[in-house]
């Protein structure tokens, strides 16, 4: 319960909704609570005239105006209470919102480390199963269940009034039927986590599937993938089956309990009627207001069936928003204006973020005068808590230099870049950026220096517009078109239908690896930062569509300092400097025509090269 208390507080801006609804509940209790007094004095009416101490046509009036006011009772109760369940419904879908955007928020400032270990199904399945079961809890809550509560609250204090020993049974009720249920709570929560797990990593694996049919499709791995999907929710079957025995024993013993303290209630409100101290109406009064009393108890267990879906679903979405985040993201976000943190956004937004998510121009890095663009200092660095995979690492590349980093497959080539851009910390040494150490610099500013062309040309679903613009989407048509021709994609871009408002299908599926490319050219070119890095960026392309790109790169590095792994030997002659890596460590550094003379690994490469030795040549990621 202390995680849904925690989802309130998460959405506190939701409080004036929060009010409308109490509001709405506690009207609609009280004029549910008219209808049982209303028939109990029209149970007397009857009585009276019926014994010939009141006359019938008084009686008559009377009873008449009776069902009058339960007929303005009723429609209150109607009318009230779907103006609460309208409050309820757009309370639950802006807590859907501000959840589900508060996730999102944390999730693309978490670090790389985090999403090495999960799969993106099981991401996007535990975000869904979270945020509904708790909308739905709130939803149900909101609608109903807090009206029935406010009418028990009074139904105790009136009873009260009547009948002292009513109170302390309907007293006894609720605290043991809540003992009774806690004793359930804690083995259902267990097993609930355990059917998740599976559900979860289903739901993962068909992501994945999804996303990789053309993989299954060449292996004819559907029935495979089918069994291993099936057998995971089959595997839910008996954790069901254990779950369910035990809530439904449980509901039994609560249930038989509930049935004997009602039958005490019945007892004493039959026989002080027939000895005399209650009125035939006082009779039907307390009777309406017991059942009125006991609906609350014996919907609890659909109720806190839900409300254990909703403590299970706001452990796991809190166990994801409490992952810490790298102190130079958490930097950023403490950065945005009050409005872009804060929980409560009323329409369930995160506030204005920096435009295409890069730096302010007011926090903009000043460089050191004289200091290189990029220096590593002695970095070491391992993904795990094992070996390292880079050992003392130190090297400089300054101002409009080209390097290329050159090394065998798995030789921490990659594993460079990727400390750079920040998504991962050294274990030792430093990194300095424009003379700053980058474990200072907040992360978007040192992203925002720093373009990127990937050896997978990562595009989104969107147009090509859209994912040329997108590092930065305030730009200008002109000058999207301009980014696309100078990475030699405008004539391409033109021949489809609909041009650069083509939409390019989920990666960019519907482009050639060649186009695709050139578009992931088209924007890093668009970015203009002045910090450069080309990851193998042609390595799986054809001949043709490597030239065609090729063309781009070399517009992208006109003026940039770069830094370039590169798969074919004639892309490295043309760098300032090559850095060439073995088992982690850098084993040389010079100009290619020192490398070249030198014995080593470039010298080894060239060598292959001459003699037609590509089986060698693909070991150090080189194809020729």
């Amino acid at each position: 319960m202390t995680s849904l208390l925690r989802i309130v507080r998460f959405t506190r801006a939701l409080a004036p909704l929060y009010t409308a609804i109490i509001l709405c509940s506690v009207l609609t209790a009280g004029a549910g609570l008219a209808v049982p007094f209303l028939i109990g004095h029209a149970t007397d009416t009857v009585a009276a005239a019926v014994g010939g101490d009141t006359a019938t046509g008084t009686a008559v009036r009377t009873v008449v105006l009776i069902a009058g006011a339960v007929l303005v009772a009723e429609l209150a109760v109607t009318v009230i209470s779907n103006v609460g369940g309208w409050f309820g419904d757009v309370m639950s879908n802006r807590m859907r919102t501000i959840l589900s955007v508060r996730y999102y928020d944390k999730l693309l400032h978490l670090p790389q480390r985090w999403f090495d270990g999960e799969i993106t199904g099981t991401i996007v399945a535990r975000l869904n199963r979270s945020i509904t079961e708790i909308t739905n809890f709130t939803k149900m809550m909101s609608n109903s269940f807090a009206s029935m509560l406010i009418t028990t609250a009074a139904v105790l204090a009136i009873s009260a009034w009547y009948a002292w020993p009513l109170t302390v049974l309907l007293l006894i009720v609720f605290p043991v039927y809540v003992w009774l249920t806690s004793l359930t709570s804690v083995k259902w929560q267990r097993l609930e986590g355990q059917k998740n797990e599976q559900v979860d990593i289903a739901s993962g694996r068909f992501a994945e599937v999804v996303g990789q049919i053309r993989v299954v499709k060449s292996f004819v791995r559907e029935r495979g993938e089918l069994e291993d999907f099936s057998r995971r929710f089959r595997s839910t079957d008996a954790t069901t089956r254990a779950q369910s025995t035990h809530w439904h024993r449980m509901d039994v013993i609560r249930r038989a309990f509930l049935n004997l303290i009602f039958f005490g209630i019945y007892v004493i409100i039959f026989v002080r009627t027939v000895q005399g101290a209650f009125s035939l109406g006082e009779m039907v009064l307390l009777i309406q207001l017991m059942s009125m009393a006991k609906a609350p108890v014996e919907s609890m267990s659909w109720v806190i069936d839900s409300a254990q879906r909703a403590i299970a679903g706001s452990k796991d979405y809190f166990r994801v928003m409490e992952t810490p985040v790298d102190p130079r993201t958490a930097a950023v976000m403490a950065a945005r204006p009050e409005h872009a943190r804060d929980a409560g956004h009323a329409d369930g937004t995160a506030g204005e973020l920096p435009a295409g998510g890069t730096a302010d121009e007011a926090r903009a890095i000043a460089p050191v005068a004289g200091a290189p663009v990029v220096a590593f200092r002695d970095v070491s660095f391992a993904y795990e808590d094992g070996e390292d995979v880079l050992h003392g690492i130190d090297f400089q590349v300054d101002r409009g230099e080209k390097i290329a980093l050159v090394g065998e497959s798995g030789g921490g080539k990659s594993t460079i870049v990727n400390l750079l851009l920040g998504l991962y910390e050294p274990r030792t040494g430093s990194i300095e950026v424009v003379g700053h150490p980058s474990a200072e610099l907040p992360l978007d500013q040192l992203r925002a220096r720093i373009g990127v062309v990937f050896q997978d040309a990562s595009l989104f679903s969107g147009t090509i517009r859209e994912n040329i613009a997108y590092g930065h989407p305030e730009a200008s048509d002109e000058e999207v078109v301009e980014a696309a021709r100078r990475a030699n994609a405008d004539a391409f871009i033109r021949r489809f239908e609909r041009g650069y408002e083509q939409v390019i299908g989920e990666r960019g599926l519907k482009l050639s690896g060649g186009q695709r490319q050139r578009i992931a050219v088209a924007r890093a070119i668009l970015k203009d930062a002045p910090v450069l890095v080309l990851d193998e960026a042609t390595s799986a392309l054809d001949t043709k569509a490597e030239i065609q790109v090729q063309k781009g790169l070399e517009e992208l590095m006109a003026g940039r300092t770069s830094l370039i792994i590169a798969h074919r030997l004639s892309t490295i002659a043309g760098v300032d400097r090559i850095i060439t890596l073995r088992d982690g460590n850098i084993d040389e550094i010079g100009s290619p025509a020192q490398l070249a003379a030198s014995g080593g690994i470039y010298a080894q490469l060239l060598e292959l090269q001459s003699s037609g030795d590509s089986r060698k040549l693909a070991t150090f990621d080189i194809t020729g």
